[in-house]
């Protein structure tokens, strides 16, 4: 599968308090844990999307604008989506550190959407070229909830489903709040 990565962060951190992307965990920032994570699947591209060109930003990753006004997740995928230049595109949230290269490549092979529960992963999720059309037309509307998205795209047959084994769930969580990096 021809396949690029992109990380997403874009996010506002109103909970945090503040830029998620320098945080640290564990003595390193999330951006650089993230970056880590997707340049071991070597893809063919790697992008980040944030609504700035942050300043930590590498120079051999491709900076690429968070689509405005800014509606969270779906605006930096939308944007990622737009520019790729592969035939699929892995997304990956800034916030979520326990995500493994190793767990990220199994779902390269499927080109899936995580799901846990009844409840879809849509921020480490493998998202054809060709769904930029559906995420270009749901940021016009009103409605920017990346679940309903998710369910269009799978009603669609533009994503699959993988159910994310109980063993593996932790791997989905995210830093939300401060005492979160403890």
């Amino acid at each position: 599968m021809n396949l690029s990565a992109v990380l997403l962060a874009g996010g506002e951190s109103r909970r945090m308090g503040e830029d998620k992307a320098a945080l640290l965990f564990h003595g390193t920032p999330l951006w650089q844990i993230q970056l880590n994570c997707l340049r071991k699947l070597q893809p063919a591209e790697l992008l980040l999307s944030a609504r700035i060109d942050p300043h930590w930003r590498p120079r051999d990753i491709r900076f690429v604008a968070d689509a405005a006004p800014s509606r969270g997740p779906l605006s930096g995928l939308a944007a990622a989506l737009e520019q790729t230049r592969t035939s699929h595109l892995l997304a990956l949230a800034i916030d979520m550190p326990f995500m493994t290269h190793t767990y990220l490549r199994a779902l390269w092979g499927c080109g899936a959407l995580p799901m846990i529960g009844d409840r879809a992963e849509p921020l480490a999720a493998i998202y054809p070229a060709q769904a930029g059309v559906d995420l270009a037309r749901v940021l016009q509307g009103n409605d920017f909830s990346m679940q309903k998205l998710t369910s269009r795209l799978v009603a669609a047959v533009k994503l699959r489903v993988v159910a994310v084994p109980v063993t593996e769930q932790n791997l989905f969580r995210n830093l939300n709040r401060a005492a979160d990096l403890e």
